[in-house]
């Protein structure tokens, strides 16, 4: 449960980033971006792992990199969900989701207190 919640605030403050960092990227008001925050935990929650074990040969193809796609996907699927946020494109879904991954593999290096070395 704990996870799930630190997701969720993760994904939110991810969605404020962006509208922050990427002048394309829209957001009406500040509910927006929680309830975006709030779609793409529940989607990375049940229609992720369905997308990764579908895409599982691509993705050994690729050595793994085929799973950004899919978090870019599954950040557009949240786009088209959620009315009070735009993401216009592919390539800042992209961006938006390297970010969120970037942010998410530094506050699990900081929660496993190891030494986190890529």
């Amino acid at each position: 449960m704990k996870k799930y919640v630190l997701q969720f605030f993760i994904n939110s403050a991810a969605f404020y980033a962006a509208t922050l960092v990427f002048s394309a990227v829209r957001m009406d008001n500040f509910f927006a971006c929680v309830l975006a925050g709030a779609v793409l935990t529940v989607i990375n929650l049940f229609i992720r792992p369905f997308l990764i074990l579908i895409a599982l040969p691509l993705n050994f193809l690729t050595l793994g990199v085929f799973t950004l796609v899919i978090n870019t996907w599954m950040l557009m699927l949240a786009d088209l969900l959620v009315g009070g946020i735009h993401i216009p494109g592919f390539w800042t879904a992209l961006a938006i989701s390297l970010l969120i991954s970037s942010v998410k593999l530094l506050l699990n290096c900081l929660n496993s207190h190891k030494a986190c070395i890529p």
